[in-house]
């Protein structure tokens, strides 16, 4: 049996990071690559969450396109955050470390990884059977 506290937590620290990201993109603050990466991790865990409510193997990953066919083989309509968790992963790497390609980090961007990590926790909701923190 699955323990929903081990669930809530998870939820809980990516209410954390989403809370964060939000709060400083609402603020105005510049730090549009540490806010992209925060929501990456809010989405990495609320899809966490899922895979441990669902008692589904958790692996310590940060690939959200691995963590979604975890996901989307016990549930399919986490098949439509394809697109959102290929968005999304970009910002685990290009945000932390230096890279040699072209980068976009922007108020603009910043805005769409906000929508892109509530996506997450409104899939997270019905699927999982925890009510997520109103973000």
């Amino acid at each position: 049996m699955v323990d929903q506290s081990i669930v809530k937590e998870w939820i809980a620290k990516g209410e954390e990071d989403y809370s964060f990201a939000r709060a400083n993109l609402e603020e105005g603050k510049n730090f549009f690559a540490q806010i992209c990466f925060h929501f990456q991790q809010a989405a990495e865990k609320y899809l966490k969450a899922f895979i441990i409510a669902s008692d589904l193997e958790f692996r310590r990953v940060h690939d959200l396109g691995l963590l979604l066919k975890v996901c989307s083989a016990k549930d399919t309509s986490f098949e439509d955050l394809k697109e959102t968790c290929e968005f999304l992963s970009a910002f685990y790497i290009e945000a932390r470390y230096p890279v040699h390609w072209p980068t976009n980090f922007s108020s603009q961007e910043a805005q769409k990884a906000l929508k892109a990590a509530a996506k997450c926790l409104i899939l997270l909701e019905p699927a999982s059977g925890v009510e997520p923190p109103t973000c």
